[in-house]
């Protein structure tokens, strides 16, 4: 775990946020505040799926729901 006063952490910041993506960082105010910055990997969502090209028109595509409920 590294720390660093809060002026530092200021002027060093893109070390500071490399530096939490090994490790939990503080940072620690004047006032005697102590935050702690740690790295959040982001997460794909289940829903974010690349599209598909297709020949298929818009007509196409509720001719054919419009088959499904009938059917």
């Amino acid at each position: 775990m590294k720390a660093y006063q809060y002026s530092e952490a200021r002027k060093r910041l893109s070390e500071v946020l490399d530096t939490a993506k090994k490790e939990e960082v503080l940072i620690k105010r004047r006032g005697g505040e102590t935050f702690s910055l740690v790295f959040k990997k982001t997460t794909q969502s289940p829903f974010d799926i690349p599209g598909i090209t297709t020949k298929a028109t818009t007509a196409d595509i509720l001719d054919a729901v419009r088959a499904s409920r009938e059917g």
